[in-house]
């Protein structure tokens, strides 16, 4: 579960300016401030069932997103090369400042 809601978590970071303002808001109370389906329909007067059928889509628009543009996916795997490329570069002062500004970019 916890693989999930991080990965939504991403998804929602680098896609969140596709969604509408409703699908926005129900995420960032769902998965950022760890708000209940009860919590968010009595925000929002609706019922549960249209909170928590409003989030299943949400997620499922940002997974296809994410099938379509792969940010998520080239974010991971340039973190990956990032910290191989620190584990070689542990004495070299220089590459690890080239390192350290690559990283500041993302």
């Amino acid at each position: 579960m916890l693989e999930k809601t991080t990965r939504i978590n991403y998804l929602f970071d680098f896609y969140q300016s596709l969604l509408t303002p409703k699908q926005r808001n129900y995420m960032e109370l769902y998965y950022l401030e760890d708000y209940s389906l009860g919590e968010i329909s009595e925000n929002f007067n609706v019922s549960r069932q249209a909170v928590y059928d409003n989030i299943k889509r949400t997620e499922a628009m940002l997974e296809e997103y994410e099938n379509k543009l792969h940010l998520y996916e080239k974010f991971d795997k340039r973190q990956k090369i990032f910290q191989q490329m620190e584990k070689k570069a542990q004495n070299n002062k220089e590459i690890e400042k080239w390192l350290q500004q690559l990283q500041e970019l993302e």
